[in-house]
């Protein structure tokens, strides 16, 4: 057998295995060790094993993911999403649907810190989903808002998501930090705007009285701002520091830790030391599981360099004379169909040794690529089977709620992802234009 031959049967391999729900850095690393056994040796195949596992991790960009692990730990064990919920509690008082509302914005200010998805949505359905409860939301309707309003951490800044991105294609942290902020907010906006015409349409999903019986002055909702300032004084910090050129992004996100650390300590909320222990092994816990699957997933990328699997398909879709557009529309597609069988990562890794190459090769810019494959990531997140937002919930809640009820609740909000990301799509200025306006083009 020829090299190309061996990498499509481990692709198929790849697939099958897969479904059997075993862990996909110990396929990558078992599929690319027997790949590479049978086109080079087996010596040399476990000689690459080592270098794969010490030089594709040893630039110190590597460090900027484990500390912004660490930063959205800190911010979960602090009680930040508390503190940003209160304040735009109290802001949006007197809205339609003004607690579902106030989870949106929460969850984004929060995905300003955090950068984690599965924690934002943990942290909200405990926070939020009782609250809604108590005012007489529709279940399914109160699970789909916090199930999917969970899942902007992965596209508002510090994102763990845009960091694998752009370690695993060499680019730019901070243009895609600056990416991701419009397309964040012009989801949270687009959430808060289907709940207002959904109960306006149906009032029975709430019962509004309950809620609005208790107002707020002009003064008090002035005064619940400063809840709101610990999000915006460390996206200060992270995000200014990026783009002042003071720090780089891994001193950014250490600068970020630091400041997280203090406040905490300032405030009370991080002055146990157990809190403190726990916040450092959950992220590193974390970051060892991703670091692993990155490691695994870039020796797969090797093996299939050996295979010339990228280099042929790009060449036989160029010669394909299709327009850009459709070609892209299949690596899109291909993207959400495993994003139901997948986590991020693994997609990532799988999908970006084959598919980048020949995004770049098209014209694409390799920034808003990665915003649109975020958007995706956001819909895969709460979408069956796997869903990690929605199971994520549903193991915070127990038997309170079924992942049923989650998955009826969260298909308006999905369609919501889906127009933003066409959007996104057709415009792709509203990705491109902040970072070229911070960093130029």
């Amino acid at each position: 057998m020829n090299e190309t031959t061996i990498g499509i049967i481990s692709l198929g391999c790849l697939i099958v295995l897969l479904m059997t729900g075993l862990p996909i850095s110990s396929i990558f690393l078992v599929l690319s060790l027997v790949g590479l056994s049978l086109i080079l040796s087996f010596q040399n195949a476990t000689g690459l094993v080592g270098a794969a596992l010490y030089f594709n991790v040893a630039s110190p960009n590597w460090a900027a993911l484990p500390l912004f692990i660490l930063l959205g730990s800190l911010a979960t064990h602090g009680g930040y999403a508390q503190k940003a919920f209160k304040g735009l509690n109290i802001i949006t008082k007197g809205l339609t649907g003004a607690l579902g509302i106030a989870t949106c914005y929460s969850c984004a200010f929060f995905g300003a810190m955090s950068g984690s998805p599965a924690a934002t949505a943990a942290i909200f359905a405990k926070l939020t989903l009782p609250e809604m409860r108590k005012y007489g939301y529709e279940k399914s309707f109160a699970a789909g808002i916090v199930a999917c309003a969970g899942t902007f951490a992965a596209m508002i800044p510090p994102s763990g998501l845009m960091i694998v991105y752009a370690l695993f294609t060499q680019q730019s942290i901070g243009r895609l930090f600056a990416g991701g902020i419009v397309p964040g907010f012009i989801t949270a906006t687009v959430y808060a705007i289907l709940i207002i015409i959904r109960i306006k349409i149906n009032p029975k999903l709430v019962r509004e009285e309950l809620y609005q019986a208790e107002s707020h002055s002009v003064w008090a909702r002035i005064k619940a701002i400063k809840e709101l300032w610990p999000a915006f004084l460390t996206a200060t910090v992270v995000l200014g520091g990026i783009y002042s050129g003071v720090f780089t992004p891994t001193e950014a996100a250490a600068a970020g830790c630091a400041l997280m650390f203090i406040l905490g300590i300032l405030q009370g909320s991080l002055r146990n030391l157990n809190t403190v222990k726990s916040a450092l092994r959950e992220s590193s816990s974390t970051a060892s599981m991703i670091f692993f699957i990155i490691i695994t997933a870039l020796f797969f990328s090797r093996y299939l360099a050996f295979t010339e699997i990228p280099i042929g398909l790009a060449n036989w879709i160029a010669q394909l004379q299709v327009e850009r557009i459709y070609v892209l529309i299949g690596i899109l597609s291909v993207w959400f169909f495993l994003g139901m069988i997948m986590i991020p990562d693994g997609i990532y890794a799988l999908c970006l040794p084959i598919f980048f190459p020949l995004i770049v090769k098209m014209g694409y810019d390799p920034i808003w690529f990665g915003i649109i494959t975020i958007k995706l990531n956001e819909i895969a997140n709460v979408t069956p089977p796997v869903g990690l937002n929605i199971f994520t919930i549903q193991s915070a809640m127990g038997k309170d709620i079924t992942a049923e009820e989650m998955y009826v609740g969260v298909w308006p909000f999905v369609c919501c992802d889906i127009v933003v990301l066409i959007l996104l799509m057709v415009f792709p200025g509203i990705v491109l234009w902040l970072p070229n306006l911070l960093l130029g083009r």
